[in-house]
């Protein structure tokens, strides 16, 4: 059966690659990037995806999004929370405030926007599957990600409650999605980043793994299979 399913941060990296592999499946896929130039490049290359340029950190392009989005076909079925930004390499103390600041908007803000302007459709229906991205620095850190970490951290915690606030059918679950070789990796790891799967392999795996939750999956802390 297919899908309605929303994504941010589609135009490049594991949004780009998850789009791919979810409209080759048949299914409805939806999405939104913040940079332009990316937006046309990923809205010509993922035929009949619906891509908007939207800012997630903004709650007031968000909100005109998400009502757009619903207006013409309902709610989705499954949202995923993707879309996120890395500090660069540095001590926590030599970060500037707009550099904390940026990563904590995109990452945590940005994830509670989407939350708050397409999840009551959806508890409306009580369908439906929301997927909010971590990271192995949700669970664990590294020196010199400390923002990133702390963001990560943050979505586990957010998840875990909004789980509890959702009606019966429903599920939200922070996943891992592993280590995959994508330009935020590369910020991190330069070269070695080559050590990992690109994010094609990756959503060879991914897809139909997010495919598979369903409410009994809901306040689980979950793990792409096949990544650590």
């Amino acid at each position: 059966m297919s899908r309605r399913i929303v994504i941010t941060g589609i135009s490049r990296g594991l949004g780009f690659a998850m789009a791919r592999g979810f409209l080759k499946l048949g299914h409805t896929v939806i999405g939104c990037g913040s940079n332009p130039d990316a937006v046309t490049k990923a809205t010509a290359a993922l035929s009949g995806a619906k891509i908007a340029q939207v800012d997630v950190t903004s709650d007031a392009e968000v909100s005109s999004w998400a009502a757009s989005v619903i207006r013409d076909g309902g709610p989705p079925d499954l949202l995923l929370n993707n879309a996120a930004v890395i500090n660069p390499n540095e001590k926590l103390w030599n970060l500037s405030a707009p550099e904390f600041d940026r990563v904590m908007s995109v990452n945590v803000s940005g994830v509670a926007n989407v939350i708050r302007h397409f999840v009551p459709a959806m508890v409306a229906r009580k369908a439906g599957v929301i997927v909010n991205f971590s990271s192995g620095w949700g669970r664990s850190v590294s020196a010199e990600v400390a923002p990133y970490c702390a963001s990560k951290w943050a979505i586990e915690g957010l998840t875990l409650a909004l789980a509890e606030e959702l009606p019966d059918g429903m599920c939200a679950v922070p996943l891992n999605p592993g280590i995959i070789n994508t330009e935020m990796l590369q910020s991190c790891f330069s070269s070695g980043a080559n050590m990992y799967p690109s994010p094609e392999d990756w959503a060879k795996r991914s897809v139909p793994f997010l495919l598979s939750l369903t409410a009994r999956h809901n306040g689980q802390q979950l793990t792409v299979p096949g990544e650590e």
